[in-house]
C-alpha cells in the first residue's frame, strides 16, 4: 500500500506535521482507523497521528508553531488541531489499576517502537501505522492480512483490560463484515461489563446500527462471546420459537437479525433517524418470548407481544444509555409497529392514520420499520411492503409522512371568541383537536365555527 485514500485538506498537514518531526529527529505515523479505512478504500475524514521519538513539550511546542491546539488531551499525550480532524498523540503505555475504562495509569513514553505501542491497541486491524513520507507500512502483528481474510482478531492479552472492546469488535464485525477468530471469542468470554458507563455502551450501539452492514453478525457475535447474557432481553429472543408458517427463517432471534439486516440496506443517512428507527426494530419484538404459546391447533401465537415489548424495550434501552428523547421515539414504535398492515387490511380511513401519527410521531419511521420487518423472513417476502407503501402515500396526502398532525384550534382563537384564559381552555382544545383528528375540520375556519359550536351559549 503506497498511498492511502484520506481527503487533501487532511493529508497536506499530515505531510506537513510528519515534516517537522522528521527535521527534529522524530518519526510521525498515521495509526487506527484512517490506516484499515484505507485497505478499504475508505476515505479518511479524521486522522490519528502517533509521534514517536520526540518529548512531550518539545512535540507541544512543534505543533503550537503552525496550528492552533486544542490541549483537552494533553493529559493523556493527545493534541488535537483545532482546524482539522487530526489528533497527534505519543506513544504510550497503560496499566490495569483499577475497575472501569478510568481505571488506568497512563504514561507518555515517545521511545518505544511502533510494534510496542501497537499491542495496546484493540484489534490487528487497529495496529497498522503508515508514514506520510515514505508510504511504509508498518504491521507487527498482520493486521492487514486479518483484514483481507476477513479476521477479526485482538492484538494481545491487553485487550481484556477494557471491556468495551467486546462491543467494538460487535459494530466492527458488522461494518467490516468479518468474522472473529477463535482466540478473540474465547477472550470475550472472559471479560464482563464491569465499571463501563451507559453512554460509552450508547456509542457502539450507535455505530453498529449507523454503520453496519450485517448488523446479525456482530449481534451473532454477542451471542458467540456470551455477551447476550448481560442483555438478557435480548437473549430470552435466543430460541423463542415462531409459527414456520409465517416465519421460516427461525427463532426470534434469527429474524430479528435479519430484519436488521434489512434495515441496515435500507438506512437513509440522517444518524438521529437511522438511530431511532435501528433500535426500534432491535426491539420490536422483545415481547414474543413472554406472549408465545402453542394453540389448540399446534401453531404458535403470540398475542399483544406489541404490548408486552414496551416495558421490556425500556429496560434495554435503559442498559444502554439515558437518552431519554430518544427512549421516547423508539416505545412508540415498538408499540405499534403492527398497525401498518392492520390499517392496510382494514381499509382505514384518514381518521385512523391521524390518531396513529398522534401516537408514533412519525409514520415514515412505522413504514421503515414495517419494512424491514418484512425483510427479516428470509425470502418470503422479496417485494416492496403493499401496506408500507399503502400508508406512506395517505399519510403524504394527509401531510402527516413525517410530522403528527398538530392542533389547528388554538388559545388565542377562544380569546377572539369572547373566553377568558382559564381551566376551560384545555377540554375544548382538546375536544377540538379529536374532531380535527376525525376529520371534521381541517383549516382555521373549520377551526373557529367548531368552538363556536362548544362555547355557545357564551359566557
Amino acid at each position: 500500500m503506497s498511498s492511502i485514500a484520506i481527503e487533501s485538506r487532511l493529508l497536506s498537514p499530515c505531510i506537513y506535521l510528519a515534516e517537522k518531526v522528521r527535521s527534529v529527529g522524530g518519526r510521525a505515523l498515521l495509526v487506527g482507523g484512517c490506516v484499515r479505512d484505507a485497505i478499504y478504500k475508505i476515505s479518511a475524514k479524521d486522522i490519528d497521528m502517533e509521534i514517536f521519538g520526540i518529548e512531550p513539550d518539545a512535540l507541544e511546542r512543534l505543533v503550537g508553531e503552525n496550528f492552533a491546539v486544542n490541549l483537552v488531551g494533553k493529559a493523556f499525550g493527545v493534541l488535537k488541531l483545532k482546524a482539522y480532524e487530526i489528533d497527534i498523540s505519543l506513544p504510550r503505555r497503560e496499566s490495569k489499576q483499577g475497575s472501569g475504562h478510568r481505571g488506568f495509569h497512563v504514561e507518555s513514553d515517545p521511545h518505544m517502537t511502533f510494534a510496542e505501542a501497537a499491542a495496546r491497541r484493540d484489534f490487528t486491524c487497529n495496529a497498522i501505522g503508515w508514514d506520510p513520507l515514505t508510504g511504509e507500512v508498518i504491521d507487527p502483528f498482520h493486521g492487514q492480512s486479518d483484514l483481507i481474510n476477513g479476521i477479526l482478531r485482538h492484538t494481545s492479552s491487553a485487550f481484556a483490560e477494557d471491556p468495551l472492546r467486546v462491543l467494538r469488535g460487535m459494530q466492527f464485525i458488522a461494518r467490516f463484515r468479518l468474522k472473529a477468530a477463535s482466540e478473540t471469542i474465547k477472550l470475550c468470554r472472559t471479560m464482563t461489563t464491569e465499571g463501563i458507563a451507559a453512554e460509552r455502551f450508547y456509542d457502539e450501539w450507535k455505530k453498529l446500527l449507523n454503520k453496519g452492514i450485517t448488523i446479525g453478525d456482530g449481534l451473532n457475535f454477542l451471542k458467540e462471546t456470551g455477551w447476550t447474557d448481560y442483555y438478557p432481553e435480548l437473549s430470552a429472543l435466543i430460541g423463542c420459537e415462531q409459527d414456520p408458517h409465517w416465519h421460516p427463517e427461525g427463532d426470534v432471534w434469527t429474524h430479528t437479525c435479519l430484519c436488521m439486516d434489512a434495515f441496515a440496506r435500507e438506512r437513509i443517512g440522517d444518524e438521529w433517524e437511522d438511530t431511532v428507527v435501528g433500535f426500534a426494530i432491535l426491539c420490536h419484538d422483545l415481547g414474543k418470548p413472554s406472549t408465545s404459546f402453542y394453540d389448540t391447533d399446534g401453531h404458535i401465537r403470540s398475542p399483544a407481544h406489541d404490548i408486552a415489548g414496551v416495558p421490556i424495550a425500556e429496560a434495554f434501552l435503559a442498559r444502554i444509555t439515558k437518552h431519554r428523547e430518544l427512549v421516547e421515539a423508539v416505545l412508540p414504535l415498538v408499540r405499534e409497529h403492527m398497525q401498518a398492515l392492520a390499517l392496510y387490511k382494514n381499509k382505514a380511513g384518514d381518521a385512523a392514520i391521524r390518531r396513529l401519527a398522534t401516537r408514533i410521531g412519525r409514520i415514515d419511521r412505522l413504514v421503515r420499520v414495517d419494512s424491514a420487518d418484512r425483510g427479516g423472513r428470509g425470502d418470503v417476502f422479496t417485494e416492496p411492503s403493499p401496506q408500507g407503501q399503502w400508508l406512506l402515500e395517505r399519510a403524504k396526502i394527509l401531510a402527516i409522512s413525517d410530522n403528527m398532525p398538530k392542533p389547528i384550534a388554538q388559545g388565542r382563537h377562544l380569546v377572539a371568541l369572547g373566553i377568558r384564559p382559564g381551566p376551560q381552555f384545555k377540554p375544548l382544545l382538546d375536544a377540538a383537536f379529536e374532531a380535527q383528528t376525525e376529520g371534521v375540520f381541517a383549516d382555521e375556519n373549520g377551526a373557529i365555527e367548531y368552538l363556536k359550536s362548544q362555547i355557545i351559549p357564551f359566557p
